[in-house]
């Protein structure tokens, strides 16, 4: 803390030199977008390695002793169920509804409610939690704990500015941090801009599109420079974009939209059903049967059901074997309704894609269609079915298509997130990520909350908004 003030005391010494005020003001209120963003890129490529050491450690238990899953597995999910419970309840599921709460709590009176969603806690447990419940076989993904992580960066650094700082939006911060946080995970800068904007903000981007900017590139390149210009998916092979594909789009994104909407409905239904337990026990019962359904159906019908399904979409995109059973993307969607419900940490963002994938496979094999066309299907069931989770079309078009760098594709993209957005409305006229960002408000609201925030504020800076 010491170390902190002297730093601050030389930075001010620093910048009282600089005569232009203008210039010194933007500059002041860049710096701690860059420090952020700069963290923010090296704890998502150090969380990404270890999830992929993680999901490697499952591998092989799958491979030489698959039967060790039905003690692994149940462990693992109940010891990430207890670490989010024990010390960090905000940490559960996704994280992506987390900043969305804090985004619409940014105010003075609410701050302390913000502090409970995002702080340093949140970051470490987040991280533990999701590795073991992916090494336990858990369907979860990294993506969206990586964006609440991004935003509990974005907003310490806040909080740590001293009170002669130039005034930073509290709310401008953590939608810049998750939009970093996305970036960094998926190597997607413009779908990290796309779901700020989309997903995130009810402000004008003009107030914030150079933080955001500088943000994105800052945390993506970081992120490059340790793993290298990889795109997330690699470059599947889509020369057989013909016009007549836009009919088997239309029904793959009709497929997905409903599909996912449903998933989406039945998770809501099932954390609901969960809020009636009275006791301990149910819950640790509640997730005992769980693992054990999962060990069983990757056991008896499809290995496949477990980890992100990252392995399963590459899978099926570069290999000749593009037709999958129909029951692959059916257990793909039992699992994420499991593992997610169990209230431990991991997303649905990267499952959502395997499972859209999945269906597109399925369905390239009962039109029988060419490997190139079958890639085109598989996207687009991708792109269809994290839509019909998310609610948000353009993010999902823009995401797949910098997984792959297909740019040939972006109308076919487009209208299937489109045809799956509106689709969706039958079985629910809102988001998962909505229905969860309310119930958290919700519990913020009806739990006792202490007076003081988790994490004091420890400077006048983050207390103030700009007009």
């Amino acid at each position: 803390m010491r170390l902190l003030k002297n730093l601050r005391s030389a930075l001010k010494r620093v910048f009282d030199r600089i005569g232009n005020d203008r210039l010194k003001k933007n500059l002041l209120q860049a710096i701690p977008f860059w420090i952020a963003s700069l963290l923010t890129g090296l704890i998502a490529v150090l969380y990404n390695r270890l999830f992929v050491y993680a999901e490697k450690g499952t591998s092989y238990i799958v491979l030489y002793h698959i039967e060790w899953l039905f003690f692994l597995t149940p462990a693992c999910f109940l010891l990430s169920w207890w670490l989010v419970v024990k010390f960090a309840p905000f940490a559960g599921g996704s994280g992506i509804p987390q900043v969305m709460a804090s985004i619409e709590l940014s105010t003075p009176k609410d701050i302390h409610k913000v502090d409970k969603l995002l702080n340093i806690r949140i970051i470490f447990i987040k991280i533990l939690s999701s590795l073991i419940m992916v090494f336990g076989g858990g369907v979860i993904g990294r993506e969206g704990p990586t964006i609440q992580i991004a935003g509990s960066v974005f907003r310490k650094v806040h909080t740590w500015l001293p009170k002669w700082w130039p005034a930073i939006s509290k709310k401008n911060m953590i939608m810049t941090g998750a939009a970093a946080g996305l970036a960094a995970a998926f190597n997607t800068p413009l779908g990290g801009i796309v779901f700020a904007v989309e997903e995130l903000t009810k402000t004008h981007i003009n107030y914030f599109k150079t933080a955001i900017f500088t943000a994105v590139i800052i945390a993506g390149l970081t992120a490059q420079g340790f793993l290298g210009p990889y795109l997330y998916l690699g470059y599947p092979d889509v020369s057989n974009a013909s016009s007549y594909l836009f009919f088997a789009v239309l029904l793959v994104a009709v497929i997905t939209g409903l599909t996912g909407s449903a998933m989406a409905k039945f998770i809501l239904l099932l954390l609901r059903w969960k809020k009636t337990f009275k006791s301990s026990i149910q819950y640790v019962f509640y997730i005992l049967c769980s693992a054990f359904i999962v060990v069983l159906l990757a056991c008896f019908l499809d290995q496949s059901i477990l980890g992100s399904g990252k392995g399963l979409m590459t899978h099926l995109l570069f290999t000749n074997e593009k037709y999958s059973s129909w029951h692959t993307a059916g257990v793909r969607v039992i699992g994420i309704v499991l593992c997610f419900t169990t209230g431990a940490s991991g997303g649905v963002f990267a499952p959502s894609l395997s499972a859209g994938a999945a269906i597109g496979s399925t369905l390239s094999g009962w039109l029988h269609l060419s490997s190139s066309s079958s890639n085109i299907i598989i996207l687009a069931g991708m792109a269809g079915f994290l839509t019909g989770v998310t609610r948000s079309p353009f993010t999902s078009a823009i995401l797949v298509l910098e997984m792959t760098d297909r740019h040939n594709l972006i109308f076919h993209l487009m209208v299937a997130t489109m045809v799956a957005s509106i689709v969706s409305f039958v079985i629910d006229r809102h988001s998962l990520y909505d229905r969860l960002k309310l119930s958290y408000i919700h519990d913020l609201d009806h739990q006792k909350l202490s007076p003081e925030p988790i994490e004091e504020e420890d400077s006048g800076a983050a207390k103030r908004d700009p007009p």
